[in-house]
């Protein structure tokens, strides 16, 4: 399976980088951030109604 026209090499170079970047002790502080931040992306995406919804209603 490809990620974006990513290879596995590309891949495990990616987080290398990232790790020596950050560090081990920084990488799940970084990881939280980005799930606090995907999951604000979806309540909101949630909280958005669809116009064509409400001329029905």
């Amino acid at each position: 399976m490809k990620l974006m026209f990513l290879g596995t090499w590309e891949i495990v170079i990616i987080v290398l980088v990232v790790l020596l970047l950050f560090g081990g002790k920084k990488i799940p502080e970084l990881m939280k951030g980005v799930g606090k931040g995907v999951k604000s992306f979806k309540d909101g995406m949630n909280g958005v109604e669809d116009p064509k919804d409400e001329e029905k209603k």
